[in-house]
């Protein structure tokens, strides 16, 4: 396989999973989904449609390896949760869904920001006692 298959294939799997984040999005809204599964299937929606990752992408290798592995596998999980039924149902709105704009989760990413900013302050205050006693 040359080199421009490989992409191609890669590109092609994006462009699945990204239908497949508003599939979830629309089953989540679904009254027909088990609250179990809409637990699961916001969590994963949220991250993913989060403009802050929480592992930034600018940290060498762990910055990719949520957008790698935590939402392809969230996204699985989520889409094994919920009944197949629904989920076909689904499917043929998120088409026209998929072609407007991306929804931008900013509470999700006001969260990340909390959570590096205490990761920061506990990291600081542990720096500080260290060189005080």
């Amino acid at each position: 396989m040359n080199h421009k298959n490989k992409i191609d294939k890669l590109k092609q799997f994006a462009r699945k999973l990204k239908q497949e984040l508003f599939v979830l999005f629309l089953s989540y809204k679904d009254p027909r989904t088990p609250w179990y599964a809409k637990v699961v299937t916001i969590c994963v929606v949220a991250y993913a449609f989060s403009p802050i990752d929480l592992i930034p992408d600018f940290i060498p290798v762990l910055g990719y390896l949520d957008d790698l592995i935590i939402v392809p596998t969230g996204i699985s999980l989520a889409l094994k949760l919920i009944p197949s039924h629904i989920i076909e149902d689904n499917r043929e709105n998120a088409e026209d869904m998929k072609k407007n704009a991306k929804p931008k989760n900013w509470f999700v990413g006001i969260l990340f920001i909390l959570i590096w900013i205490l990761l920061a302050v506990w990291i600081c205050k542990h720096v500080i006692y260290l060189f005080l006693y």
